[in-house]
């Protein structure tokens, strides 16, 4: 992380701990960074780039049912990522130009993220959303 990142943690309710764990999901290799020019998600083994700018919204939500947040999900409606480590509340960044996240090979691209961080309001004003 550089010295002017913002980073956000990704909180682990207890009983998915274990799972995630599995998933290779850990406090340590899960957390969002804002920086000058980037948003940068890491979850496990997956991770999201993208200039700040392509952020182009937000909508907050949760409390979230756990089958739905848990994990990494691909959304069938919209094609949207949620990468989530609780049911409580979560954030998702509506991006301007899809980005890929999902799978390795960039075949899907999605027009959202969700994220399940600590303080979804600060990440939103760290963006300058």
């Amino acid at each position: 992380m550089s010295a002017s990142a913002q980073r956000f943690d990704f909180p682990v309710e207890p009983r998915f701990a274990r799972p995630l764990a599995l998933m290779g999901v850990r406090a340590d290799r899960a957390h969002v960074e804002v920086t000058e020019r980037e948003l940068r998600v890491r979850f496990g083994p997956w991770r999201v780039r993208t200039p700040r700018s392509n952020v182009t919204g937000f909508q907050i939500g949760g409390p979230y049912r756990w089958w739905r947040v848990i994990g990494p999900h691909l959304s069938l409606a919209d094609g949207g990522l949620t990468l989530g480590t609780n049911t409580r509340r979560g954030v998702c960044l509506e991006l301007r130009v899809p980005v890929r996240g999902m799978e390795p090979l960039g075949l899907v691209r999605h027009r959202g993220i969700t994220v399940t961080v600590a303080d979804p309001d600060a990440l939103v004003r760290a963006l300058g959303l």
